[in-house]
């Protein structure tokens, strides 16, 4: 079952389909480790995610979305994602990291920052580039043109 594909897709986590689709997480997660479901379950599934039963019960499905997204992107928003990530095709999980570092370093530069002034100043600027990454991910989330 392409359930997770489907779900990450989407930008969901398993609470939020879980949620949506009034299953406990626990089935989701049964689900998606490729543990037979219910046709009430799948027919709840299939209406969360806005998908047919059919759809829902591939085995694999060629995601591609991803590809076409990142070719019908803007030529700005491209060179935006390239110049940021230093990827052609960025992936999320580099997103992610970079996100982490700054938020982490960013706190302690701003912690230093009570007894040195120039680390504050560096701080703020490394939550900046934390925010401006956060930013650039929700937007790679938006068009869905991560790289696996």
């Amino acid at each position: 079952m392409i359930l997770k594909q489907l779900r990450l897709s989407r930008g969901l986590s398993q609470e939020q389909l879980a949620h949506m689709s009034g299953l406990n997480v626990r089935t989701i997660q049964r689900i998606e480790a490729g543990a037979n479901a219910s046709l009430e379950s799948k027919k709840c599934l299939a209406s969360a995610l806005d998908v047919s039963i059919q759809t829902l019960e591939l085995e694999e499905l060629a995601m591609t979305n991803s590809m076409q997204n990142w070719r019908a992107l803007p030529i700005v928003l491209k060179v935006w994602f390239v110049f940021n990530f230093l990827q052609v095709r960025p992936k999320r999980c580099t997103a992610n990291r970079v996100v982490y570092l700054s938020h982490t370093t960013g706190f302690l530069f701003c912690g230093v920052g009570l007894v040195h002034e120039a680390a504050l100043v560096g701080g703020l600027m490394l939550l900046g580039t934390a925010y401006l990454f956060s930013f650039l991910k929700w937007q790679g989330d938006k068009y869905d043109i991560w790289r696996n």
